[in-house]
């Protein structure tokens, strides 16, 4: 691993470290804290989804003519200022505003470290810069919750405001430490910048021409919804109303994802890196049929207490261990399908998707709460379609994009060569 990418990773985990202070303390911060209600708080998860859905459309075209380091500095600057004013304000107009302003920092962010990590990578490399993302993201959330719940209180409205201080303190320690990156100055990657100003004004309509990237935009959506959007919604639901999970069971459900990820990922690199992408992006709908399975029984009432809490617990961990398959596996299939030039506008367009699953993922909150046993069947067939649509995936890849590790030992430039045809392979 270089410096730069050494330091793209540090940054990234300072960073994750930050938000982790603040992401499970928001909702009670805005109804409780500061006495706005649940209206209010939830109005101010819809502006971090607004803020996101405003802002990645026009990201990728940014990052591709100006580069990803620019992008990064002025969305970590945003962000901080955001989290900062989010820890001083008290009224509902200064939150709504303040979290449009950190929404679209933190969304902006994904995409261009993605970016980043593409041109200081080879497609033979790529899969594990990824996963070591991934683990340092995951890290850094929990151990960010962790000392968070330590330092809250619910009686000091101050211990909050120091909270969101720290998250912005880190975004601009992102931007200082990605100042310090000396980008690769390989050709192959200087010339990801495109020139041609004509070219980049078809970006949207070449991107949705290329049926292997739609495939896997319309697959990431389904992952996205069934899995991430799920967690703190429809699932929590579903735990706390059908199978009697207590809030403390449902934190350590969450706490068993994080674990899973942070133990499994590196072993399951080993065993992920050298096998097709679009069977592993299978396996893991199966592994996730399975987790729907279970934690349809922790519902059915037919076990104690304990061993439904059990059950829920492994839910949640075998979620981890998908996630952790996934990491190295979908953003470096991003990177390889696309086209020179057009990284930052793929990336942004994967990180599109992802926000509006999201956005959409509480919409299992209704099923997951009033009926329990047709939600849990949903997410089995959504999770099989899963397998299905990896697999459809896979005839729309060459072999390399497919099992990267064909190129081991092979000099290949960090982005693809565009190819007439919607298959590109690498130069």
């Amino acid at each position: 691993m270089g410096a730069a990418m050494r330091r793209i990773q540090a940054g990234n985990a300072l960073t994750a470290f930050g938000i982790g202070f603040t992401v499970p303390f928001l909702y009670i911060y805005v109804a409780q804290v500061r006495g706005l209600g649940s209206m209010a708080a939830t109005s101010a998860f819809v502006a971090f989804a607004v803020s996101a859905l405003v802002a990645l459309p026009l990201t990728g075209r940014v990052i591709d003519r100006r580069g990803p380091v620019p992008v990064v500095i002025g969305a970590a600057v945003a962000a901080s200022a955001g989290a900062l004013s989010l820890g001083l304000s008290t009224g509902i107009v200064p939150i709504l505003l303040s979290a449009l302003a950190l929404g679209a920092g933190q969304a902006v962010m994904q995409p261009a470290l993605a970016t980043m990590i593409v041109w200081c990578s080879t497609p033979g490399t790529r899969t594990r810069a990824f996963a070591l993302q991934f683990f340092m993201q995951n890290l850094g959330l929990g151990i960010g919750g962790l000392i968070g719940g330590q330092i809250v209180d619910e009686s000091r409205p101050a211990s909050f405001t120091l909270l969101f201080g720290i998250e912005a303190v880190m975004f601009l320690v992102l931007a200082g430490v990605i100042l310090t990156v000396r980008m690769p100055h390989a050709p192959s990657i200087k010339d990801a910048v495109p020139r041609d100003e004509s070219r980049s004004g078809g970006a949207w309509k070449r991107l949705l021409e290329h049926k292997a990237m739609v495939k896997l935009l319309v697959l990431g959506f389904v992952i996205f919804f069934a899995c991430y959007g799920q967690f703190e919604s429809g699932l929590a639901a579903f735990g706390t109303e059908a199978a009697g999970i207590s809030p403390s069971t449902l934190g350590f459900a969450l706490a068993a994802n994080t674990g899973a990820i942070v133990v499994a990922q590196f072993v399951v690199l080993k065993l992920v890196e050298k096998r097709r992408r679009s069977r592993v992006i299978a396996l893991v709908g199966l592994i996730w049929t399975v987790a729907w399975v279970i934690a349809g029984f922790s519902g059915l009432g037919h076990g104690s207490a304990m061993m439904a809490a059990a059950a829920f617990i492994t839910t949640y961990a075998l979620f981890g261990i998908g996630e952790a398959m996934l990491s190295p596996t979908l953003a470096p299939l991003v990177a390889d399908l696309a086209p020179e030039g057009s990284v930052g506008q793929y990336n942004s367009a994967f990180a599109l998707v992802k926000q509006m699953a999201l956005a959409l993922g509480p919409l299992g909150v209704p099923l997951g709460a009033g009926v329990p046993m047709l939600y849990i069947g949903v997410f089995v067939v959504v999770s099989l379609g899963i397998a299905w649509l990896a697999l459809r995936l896979g005839t729309q890849l060459s072999a390399v994009q497919d099992k990267p590790s064909l190129l081991k030992g092979e000099a290949v430039p960090a982005v693809v060569v565009p190819a007439a045809e919607p298959e590109r392979v690498p130069a």
